[in-house]
């Protein structure tokens, strides 16, 4: 899986009036939990965007006075109205313990009931995952090559080694519906018309 470098800065304050300072100057106030004690610094906005504003799950390294730690962004708040980062919480990672994300979904093949007319419809964009996080994705490829009209490809039928999926096994990832121009074509068929 992709990991992205950020550096952060120590902060030796923690309290409104330096996080609104923080984020005049650009940053955003941060924590990071997981480890043996929590860590607050703040990170560029500009920085935080590259990684934000993406479909792809990454892992950051995270370099806060010298020393580099592997994490996930776990929470983050943002203004309701100008959409600025307003805090974001990152969660440390080990290599023995299993952490819970999201990973895109990516459609792979050609489906026959699209060739024949039918409408593709992807109701899932990501599957959550349980995983150590040597074991994680940067995608879930999700082949669509046998599906036909009016099939689908449920949670219940990718199985990944190593991945625990926790979407219900029942909720639908993708499927080929009839489309009006297919309905309209077999409607003319069995009435008999040309």
């Amino acid at each position: 899986m992709k990991s992205i470098a950020i550096s952060g800065s120590q902060r030796e304050n923690v309290g409104k009036r330096d996080a609104k300072e923080l984020r005049y100057q650009g940053l955003v106030p941060a924590v990071l939990y997981g480890g043996a004690t929590q860590t607050h610094f703040s990170v560029s906005a500009a920085d935080m965007k590259t990684v934000v504003y993406t479909p792809e799950v990454q892992f950051i390294d995270l370099e806060i006075g010298g020393t580099t730690t592997q994490a996930i962004i776990k929470d983050m708040q943002f203004h309701p109205l100008t959409d600025e980062m307003l805090h974001i919480d990152f969660l440390q990672l080990d290599n023995e313990k299993p952490v819970a994300i999201e990973i895109p979904i990516r459609l792979t093949g050609t489906s026959p009931g699209v060739k024949m007319g039918g409408k593709l419809v992807q109701k899932l964009r990501k599957l959550r995952v349980k995983a150590l996080p040597g074991n994680h994705q940067d995608a879930i490829e999700v082949s669509i090559e046998g599906l036909e009209v009016g099939k689908s490809v449920r949670v219940r039928d990718i199985s990944i080694p190593n991945l625990i999926i926790t979407n219900a096994g029942e909720d639908t990832i993708v499927s080929v519906t009839t489309s009006r121009a297919l309905r309209q074509a077999e409607q003319e068929a069995a009435s008999g018309k040309k």
